[in-house]
């Protein structure tokens, strides 16, 4: 079955909390952050031993298609794809679907994240080789990445009790939950068998499609109305379809409905989502008094600040800063608001500063 095994990516976020590096034109995912290659090429690059190029997909916008396509020589260009509008994963999911089961009804498809960062990436794969096994036999998989502390910007997988995480069992799905607060998240992690939702799934590219006529038959009815993707009226048949799908997450639409769900719970596998500057901070290497710096720093009684800029830069007396400087931008935040670095991006789209944007 492994050449029915398919790929896709999903790259169509803005990435709006690093800012001022991540724009409209240049987002998050086809920026380098660690090493010399970007998110979205480290994301193919682990994929690759398992999954051949010419079975990985892109999805992303139209604005970040060609930086994309240029970024990824290896996949065939057609097969990098411009969403004619932002309609959250369901719809991005379901239209993947649609293509490659034109193609070849017994593929079998996994669902990645363009921008998250994987460490341990052969222990990565030897899950994913469980994961595609099991979705052979028109399961819906999921993994779980087991929580390092009580997150509230995720959303949860719950387990059956007594679960060990990175033993590889399939194991029944009992709930989904969405994105809980802090009291509700730290007795989660206490529980033990409640695990973080990365958004990584795998299922049959017809037992997607069955499932959107079941849960989202509007979404469905569209897609299906699309020609073949080698068709010429292709392009043109989506621009006018796809921007009337619902904008839903595929996990409100199918994932949290669907009666047979099987997960796996990961162990440590380095995983990280690279959700803010913070995440940069914490993977950094940081000298004596925690300062991390991607450029040339000098610092005076300063500690535990992240410094990105192509000058050098002195820090007097200041702790926990975030200080990113672009040549037509610099962006001085404090640490633990990392999250809000976002709340900026809406404030100069309110100005209608796009030149910014």
């Amino acid at each position: 079955m492994a050449n029915h095994r398919y790929g896709l990516i999903m790259a169509g976020g803005r990435g709006t909390r690093f800012w001022p590096r991540s724009r409209k034109r240049n987002a998050k995912q086809v920026l380098r952050f660690f090493g010399e290659r970007t998110l979205i090429q480290q994301t193919v690059d682990r994929l690759q031993p398992l999954i051949q190029p010419e079975n990985l997909w892109v999805i992303t916008n139209q604005l970040l298609q060609a930086e994309i396509r240029n970024q990824l020589p290896e996949i065939p260009k057609a097969q990098i794809i411009a969403e004619p509008a932002q309609r959250n994963t369901a719809p991005c999911i379901g239209l993947a679907a649609h293509i490659i089961c034109g193609m070849d009804p017994e593929a079998v498809i996994g669902v990645f994240p363009a921008d998250h960062l994987i460490l341990k990436e052969a222990k990565f794969r030897g899950f994913l080789k469980t994961a595609f096994r099991v979705a052979e036999e028109n399961e819906v998989v999921v993994l779980g990445i087991q929580p390092r502390w009580a997150e509230t910007g995720y959303g949860y997988i719950e387990f059956p009790k007594n679960t060990i995480p990175g033993k590889g069992e399939v194991l029944p799905v009992a709930s989904f939950r969405e994105k809980p607060d802090q009291r509700t998240a730290k007795r989660f992690v206490e529980r033990g068998h409640f695990f973080w939702n990365a958004g990584m799934f795998f299922w049959r590219a017809a037992a997607i499609l069955d499932l959107m006529r079941h849960h989202q038959p509007k979404t469905a009815t569209l897609l299906a109305g699309l020609p073949d993707f080698g068709n010429r009226a292709f392009t043109r048949k989506l621009a006018e379809l796809y921007p009337l799908c619902e904008n839903i997450s595929v996990d409100y639409a199918i994932a949290e409905k669907a009666e047979h769900v099987a997960g796996i719970a990961l162990n440590d596998i380095g995983w990280n989502d690279v959700g803010s500057w913070e995440a940069v901070y914490d993977l950094a290497d940081k000298d004596a008094r925690g300062n991390a710096c991607r450029g040339d720093l000098v610092t005076e009684d300063s500690r535990g600040n992240f410094v990105e800029a192509t000058k050098t830069v002195g820090l007097v007396g200041v702790s926990n800063l975030i200080v990113v400087d672009t040549p037509d931008a610099l962006l001085i935040a404090s640490r633990e608001k990392a999250q809000d670095v976002s709340k900026l991006v809406k404030t100069l789209e309110a100005r209608g500063r796009e030149e910014l944007l």
